[in-house]
């Protein structure tokens, strides 16, 4: 016991002295506190452009363009919180000469962008053309479309002689909430209304993205210790001390302390600023209540993140033993690279269709359960024995993968020169024993 915690501080501190270690810790939460702050800061750059001034003309004699002119003023005025308002300028009788004037007042800022009324179309209202200087502005014809939908509406409606009561009812919103129950529940069944289905989603993309950060950043680190001590020849004093099971814990125990701590700190940095007071204003319109997010869930999330580092772990440190050089190292945990992306991905991409084939048979896979069974978890009704028997199949496969890692481990760290083939490394893990 005494040369395993030896082993895992002498990992813990050896990294935390680093300074590749506190550079790139320091630099990640200055993006993560940056990145934060962006909604913010655009709000800031955006402050100016609240007010857009959209210009038009008002041309007496074109009673179509002059009214429709008049209704969508009418209509943003009463709208209250629109992004924009119209601003109408006297006709000078000439079209060419109105857009001239209309040309200048962009020029000199008065508007952000005109409109030009055009001849009748089969909707009753004016051909309509937004005229401005940015590119891909879409929001102001969209606005205004939207507008004069509400207007040829309300018009159709006054001229059919419904009373108030029946156009309000012929208005009003029809609202469909959505629920999720089990398959299996009988009778009258409470299940998840919306609102706890988002928080879950929630929920399950944090946990999917943490295990993510955690396995790439501790494996990258074990395999890449194991390589530098190894080309060190630190390896064959520290091989002599202890077992090839208490150095291989050692190290994955003290990477998964570091690991967590290096997360716990970048989570910590980012609630303290999204609870800043310009950013926990945004926060609160957004209504986040964890408090319905399902016990259960998070239990099995604690146990399936445990086990799959543990898993991915071992593997990366089996790998990093069997390469002398940290040049090499990059080609050497590339399929390990390859496979956690793979999980990875195939969770964050199911997530809108949790119940499909691929996730169900993934959910059973060791290498991918770890992902893909918590979000079978959280956003579907899964019977208790798939969950156990995943569990199970990840443990066995933990136990088998921790014989032969360590096996690969004992023989690896002692191989030097070129990266051993694997009729070598079989030849050299008989003859030691665990």
């Amino acid at each position: 016991m005494n040369n395993f915690m030896t082993v895992v501080r002498f990992t813990l501190f050896n990294k935390l002295k680093g300074k590749p270690f506190l550079i790139s810790t320091l630099v990640f939460l200055i993006i993560i506190s940056a990145v934060i702050h962006i909604p913010f800061i655009i709000t800031q750059f955006d402050s100016e452009d609240k007010g857009k001034t959209i210009g038009y003309t008002q041309n007496m004699s074109n009673e179509l363009a002059d009214t429709t002119g008049k209704q969508l003023v009418e209509y943003f005025t009463a709208a209250g919180n629109s992004s924009f308002e119209l601003k109408g300028f006297v006709s000078t009788g000439d079209a060419a000469k109105d857009e001239e004037q209309l040309k200048k007042a962009l020029n000199e800022g008065d508007v952000y962008s005109y409109i030009v009324f055009g001849e009748k179309t089969d909707s009753g209202f004016p051909e309509i053309i937004v005229k401005s200087e940015k590119l891909m502005e879409f929001s102001i014809a969209s606005q205004i479309e939207t507008a004069l939908q509400v207007i040829r509406q309300d018009t159709i409606l006054a001229q059919s002689g419904l009373t108030d009561a029946q156009r309000q009812q012929l208005q009003a919103p029809i609202v469909i909430d959505s629920v999720q129950i089990g398959a299996s529940t009988s009778g009258e069944a409470e299940g998840k209304d919306a609102t706890q289905q988002g928080v879950n989603m929630g929920v399950i993309y944090f946990i999917i993205i943490f295990l993510f950060m955690a396995v790439m950043i501790s494996g990258q680190m074990i395999a890449s210790e194991v390589t530098a001590e190894k080309s060190s020849r630190v390896m064959e004093v520290l091989i002599t001390s202890v077992s090839p099971l208490t150095s291989m814990f050692g190290k994955i125990t003290g990477m998964f302390l570091l690991v967590l701590s290096q997360l716990a700190l970048y989570i910590g940095v980012g609630l303290i600023n999204l609870n800043l007071p310009h950013n926990k204003s945004m926060l609160a319109g957004l209504d986040i209540d964890l408090s319905l997010v399902d016990p259960m869930l998070l239990v099995f999330a604690v146990l399936y993140f445990l086990t799959g580092f543990f898993l991915f772990a071992t593997l990366y440190a089996a790998l990093g033993s069997i390469v002398s050089r940290t040049e090499d190292l990059g080609q050497a945990v590339m399929p390990m690279t390859f496979i956690s992306l793979a999980g990875f991905y195939i969770a964050i991409f199911s997530i809108s269709t949790p119940d499909s084939l691929l996730v169900k048979i993934c959910s059973f896979i060791p290498l991918f359960s770890p992902f893909v069974m918590v979000l079978r978890i959280g956003l579907t009704d899964i019977p208790m024995w798939e969950v156990l028997l995943s569990l199970g199949i990840l443990v066995i496969t933990i136990y088998l993968t921790v014989l032969l890692s360590a096996k690969i481990y004992r023989t690896g760290v002692l191989m030097y020169g070129k990266r051993p083939s694997w009729k070598e490394l079989r030849k050299a893990m008989k003859a030691y024993k665990i």
